[in-house]
């Protein structure tokens, strides 16, 4: 497999069968065909693909996606802890955690690597892009999966802190268990009856503060329990309603954090705790 240039890995791309140059072009424009003859697309063994190279259907092929542009997130990644294991960055509001969709090169995987000249960085879980606070990248490909399988098995405590402007609030804690569904290219994602797979202990703090601690991680999951018992996240461009018109307002954050993680490090057994620096206005 190609390897990561500029901070940025390569695409990988499943093929309907055929000539692979013809394929692409088809499928993708002249740039895509032009990467084939220009060596720039290899096959899952690695092989260097040319204009007469043909595959079956299902195959995979790796290539280097042209950037799209960007505008950039004018805000540091603040470096809580490194080790040959792990980095744990404070990751700003508005930087998306790795690629995806028109999200490539303003992302928190792709600069850290840059910045850092860590080719195998990997992140251990993602924030939502709006979401600022603690986030914790794999140094090392060795120790890739077992870090990213505390978060799978629900092994870490997190908790974070939100502000909503809605008067009056919560009376006191509340937990809500319901089942959330995102679906690909629909902006917000929805509760649906079934059975629960979202959990979120929410605890009044005073002043429009409020202390989150899900025991799940669905996407969108803290915006939409906090919306859904009508204490919604102040300057949510999805929750209870879709505003998404606008440019992008560096100055209007989601009052959204992830204050703190903890958890039991799976490499020497010691209790591990990060803890933003950043705080609600």
């Amino acid at each position: 497999m190609l390897p990561v240039r500029d901070g940025l890995g390569p695409a990988r791309l499943r093929l309907q069968g055929g000539n692979v140059s013809d394929e692409l072009g088809r499928r993708f424009g002249a740039q895509a065909r032009a990467k084939v003859l220009a060596g720039e697309v290899v096959d899952a063994r690695g092989v260097l693909l040319d204009a007469q190279s043909v595959l079956p259907a299902g195959a995979v092929v790796y290539l280097y996606r042209d950037l799209p542009d960007e505008v950039e997130v004018p805000f540091d990644i603040p470096i809580l802890h490194r080790d040959n294991n792990i980095l744990v960055v404070d990751k700003p509001h508005f930087l998306a955690t790795m690629p995806r969709g028109r999200h490539v090169a303003q992302t928190a995987l792709v600069r850290l690597r840059r910045e850092l000249d860590l080719p195998e960085l990997s992140p251990a879980h993602r924030l939502d892009r709006l979401t600022a606070g603690v986030l914790l990248f794999t140094v090392r490909r060795e120790v890739r999966g077992a870090y990213q399988t505390l978060f799978a098995r629900g092994e870490v405590t997190k908790t974070y802190l939100a502000r909503s402007s809605v008067t009056p609030g919560l009376a006191g804690p509340q937990v809500i268990s319901n089942r959330i569904v995102k679906r690909r290219g629909i902006l917000q994602a929805t509760v649906e009856p079934g059975e629960p797979n979202a959990e979120t202990l929410i605890e009044p703090l005073g002043e429009g503060s409020y202390r989150l601690t899900p025991r799940t991680g669905r996407t969108h999951q803290l915006r939409v329990h906090m919306a859904g018992l009508g204490v919604p996240i102040d300057n949510d461009p999805l929750y209870p309603c879709v505003d998404v018109d606008e440019p992008q307002n560096f100055s209007q954050p989601l009052m959204l954090i992830a204050q703190r993680l903890e958890f039991v490090d799976p490499t020497n057994g010691f209790l591990s705790r990060f803890v933003t620096c950043r705080a609600l206005p």
